[in-house]
Order: C-alpha cells, then sequence, then structure tokens
C-alpha cells in the first residue's frame, strides 16, 4: 500500500517561505558580486593612482584608518537586519550561489 503522505503535507505558506528564501539568496549573492566588483575596480584605480604618483601611500593608509571607523558602523546598522535573511535554508544557499555565479 502506498502512503498518503506526501505533496498533501506540504501548504502554500511552505512554497511561499521557499520562494522568498530562494529570491533573497539570488538578490543577496548578486549584491555580493557585485560589491566584490566593485572593490576590485576602486583598488586597480588606487593602484594606478599611486604608480603614477597622483596619491601617496601615506593618504590610502589615513584613509582605510577612517574607512575602518564606517565600516564599524555599517557593521552595527548590518548586523540588525542580517538576522532577517533565512541564510540556513537550503533555497537561500542555492539562490545565493546561483546569484554569485549568474549576478
Amino acid at each position: 500500500m502506498v502512503s498518503s503522505v506526501g505533496l498533501s503535507s506540504i501548504t502554500t505558506s511552505d512554497v511561499v517561505s521557499l520562494i522568498v528564501a530562494f529570491v533573497l539568496g539570488l538578490l543577496v549573492g548578486y549584491l555580493v558580486k557585485n560589491i566584490v566588483k566593485v572593490g576590485i575596480v576602486i583598488l586597480a584605480i588606487i593602484i594606478i593612482l599611486v604608480a603614477i604618483g597622483a596619491i601617496s601611500p601615506s593618504s590610502i593608509q589615513h584613509g582605510l584608518m577612517d574607512l575602518g571607523v564606517y565600516a564599524t558602523k555599517a557593521e552595527d546598522y548590518a548586523s540588525k537586519y542580517v538576522s532577517l535573511l533565512p541564510y540556513n535554508s537550503i533555497a537561500f544557499i542555492i539562490g545565493f550561489v546561483i546569484g554569485l555565479v549568474k549576478g
């Protein structure tokens, strides 16, 4: 005999939760990939400016120290919202990986 347990136990809210987690993963993966791209471009610009002598390494060091202060504030702000992401969901992880690769 075949058991009646199966698709009938999946509710609409379960499906919606999976879709939302997947879409959030896609968006976060896309965002992370583009942030990394922007970071690489900024690093290349800084290296070129140092190479031609337009800026000095000490000015970069001072800028990085200031950036560290702002990064700490941004981390405090972002940590409040990270808990909202369903990062322990397999649908989120799959969406995140697809967002990173295809983003």
